[in-house]
């Protein structure tokens, strides 16, 4: 009888619609839901507040934001002992533990207190509120290689990263980042940049202020997040999958990591060994040690039309592909001398294409007959085209010396910094002709090869660093200005760029976007704004920002991929991922209607 009555509220569930589920479709078994209400000191009701649910086990979290009244409602996949967290900028969470039992619909009222000292509002800032305090004399002249060469790998000015030094422990740092990370910082540079951290980051509270915005459209979302690893899994990008799963690639234990969302399940695939040291050609730098434990490297990700997912391995130079059904990986060998293939995208034709951003290179790999062609791209000057034919040798004299960094001594970056290379950095496809475009990160500027001829013609963007660009439907290319902290549209046609800065959430903060894609049906354009824990959402129509806050600190997004469903999904991949609030790494997906149908299944408007 219990079944039968089960299946009949799933029949009027899908016939009915979401009008009357709260009636008619309770959440499934396993499942809980809660609703009420976020309020701010004096009862005034708390709008944009994040409301995050975790589940028993700490592993998986879903958040709604507060509407204009202060409510919530949200529907999740587990049941049991359950935190209950609400937090906005400005107060201090509040937070609470609740039981609640399988198809339950529990009410759950929460209040926002002011902090109770200046140290722990402080604690609160993003570390965009610290970068901006930096007591730089000349910003101009003197940031750019602090946010170029500082800023890529993880967030600088976080609670594990603005811990008081002496100019002498952080020029130790800069050593290390050097070292083990490749920086490429002058030796003034690095020499200014110890100064300014040592007298910026001083351990005093900052009093600021910081708003992330609330809107009608934020009070829609949801973000879902499925924790991974440990906290030293460097998960890199993510990907969805044709089969909706979510791909994601362990870049420092050569791993890749697959999710059923529906499920939440993880499943773990390690990459095949290959007779290589640690670190694979990289092993003569001094790679992290905790955090890189592997010999490929996985970086990027692209799927062709038989489901096989391509992967460029930075670490061991090679491609490699993954059969989800089988689970059977295949390992090419990139000719030419490849240091640090990087991006990877795929064509029309299921012809993969990426970028070899330290050898300055695109490879175009034939899946069917199993064939590699490498353009090698403009130099851009003679001291580029010197470091670039340098590079592999240094690299390979280097692994004779495991992990001791010898490639320094000889290296041309002391002197001219971040300038020695031009680091094809991101690649995609036009979908009006099929070209590959790319984005030179240091030599700023955007190029295109001619997919038949192999031809190469080059622009310079109007904003500096240019990472990883995408086309839209009308072969528009957008593409994110990470030194500058601006959005880029450039027009193939016209041959015009339009530039946008992105809106802080403080008085003279900056943002560092990393990665961007493009929702096809909209034409909006959503991308990662990793110096303050958000993602942000741009409308070419209105040409005017969204911001989504993210429920966990310390927020560095790499690419964006979008699911059949509407969510759009990428990886938590701060470096190292202790850094991270709760100490690991994070697989998420926004939905931005996905609170709007929690709030009606819950009747909460």
């Amino acid at each position: 009888m219990r079944a039968k009555t089960a299946a009949m509220s799933r029949f009027a569930c899908g016939l009915f619609g979401l009008s009357l589920a709260v009636f008619l479709c309770p959440p499934s078994a396993g499942a809980a839901a809660l609703k009420g209400k976020v309020s701010a000191s004096g009862g005034k009701p708390a709008y944009g507040a994040m409301v995050t649910v975790s589940d028993a086990a700490r592993e998986r979290r879903e958040t709604v934001y507060t509407a204009e009244d202060g409510s919530f409602a949200i529907r999740t996949p587990y049941a049991g002992e359950l935190e209950i967290r609400a937090r906005l900028a400005g107060f201090a969470d509040a937070t609470l533990t609740r039981t609640v039992a399988a198809s339950e619909i529990a009410s759950v009222d929460l209040e926002l207190k002011p902090f109770k000292t200046p140290e722990a509002a402080s604690d609160a800032l993003s570390a965009s509120a610290f970068n901006a305090r930096l007591p730089w004399r000349d910003v101009t002249k003197e940031r750019p290689a602090f946010i170029s060469q500082c800023n890529y790998c993880h967030q600088v000015g976080n609670a594990t990263t603005r811990i008081p030094k002496s100019h002498e422990q952080w020029m130790a740092t800069l050593d290390k980042m050097e070292k083990g990370l490749m920086s490429l910082l002058s030796a003034g540079e690095k020499a200014t940049i110890a100064d300014v951290l040592a007298r910026g980051f001083d351990g005093k509270p900052l009093v600021v202020a910081q708003s992330y915005g609330a809107s009608p459209t934020l009070a829609r979302a949801k973000v879902k997040e499925w924790l991974v690893g440990d906290g030293y899994t460097f998960v890199h990008d993510a990907m969805v999958g044709h089969d909706q799963r979510i791909y994601s690639t362990d870049e420092g234990h050569d791993i890749l990591w697959v999710l059923d969302r529906t499920t939440g399940k993880l499943e773990r695939n390690v990459q095949p060994d290959i007779d290589l040291p640690r670190g694979g050609m990289f092993s003569g730098i001094d790679l992290p040690i905790g955090t890189f434990t592997g010999k490929h490297g996985p970086h990027s990700m692209a799927e062709t039309s038989d489901g096989r997912i391509w992967i460029t391995n930075a670490l061991s130079g090679t491609l490699m592909s993954f059969d989800p059904k089988s689970r059977a990986w295949r390992t090419y060998g990139i000719p030419d001398d490849p240091v640090y293939p990087h991006t990877v995208r795929v064509d029309r034709r299921d012809i993969v294409w990426f970028t070899i951003a330290a050898s300055n290179q695109i490879g175009r790999f034939d899946p069917k007959t199993e064939t590699f062609r490498i353009t090698r791209l403009p130099s851009n000057g003679i001291v580029r085209w010197v470091s670039q034919e340098l590079f592999p040798t240094l690299l390979r004299i280097g692994s004779w010396f495991p992990h001791q960094a010898y490639h320094l001594n000889i290296s041309t970056h002391p002197f001219f910094g971040e300038r020695v290379l031009p680091f094809p950095y991101g690649i995609d496809i036009n979908p009006k002709d099929g070209s590959v475009w790319y984005a030179k990160l240091y030599a700023g500027k955007i190029g295109r090869l001619d997919p038949e001829t192999f031809e190469v013609e080059e622009w310079d963007t109007p904003m500096k660093g240019p990472r990883r660009p995408r086309f839209d439907k009308d072969g528009i290319l957008w593409i994110p200005a990470f030194d500058e902290g601006g959005l880029m549209r450039y027009d193939p046609v016209t041959k015009e760029f339009q530039s946008w800065k992105i809106p802080s959430v403080g008085l003279g903060e900056y943002e560092t976007p990393y990665a961007l894609n493009v929702e096809t049906k909209s034409g909006e354009i959503w991308m990662a704004a990793n110096n303050s824990d958000r993602v942000l959402r741009f409308s070419p129509v209105s040409k005017t920002f969204m911001s989504y806050p993210s429920p966990t600190r310390v927020t560095v997004l790499r690419d964006f991929s979008f699911a059949a469903d509407g969510s759009v999904c990428s990886s938590s991949s701060n470096l190292p991922a202790y850094a991270i609030e709760g100490g690991r790494a994070a697989l998420l997906c926004i939905e931005p209607d996905g609170g709007a149908k929690d709030r009606e299944a819950l009747g909460v408007w």
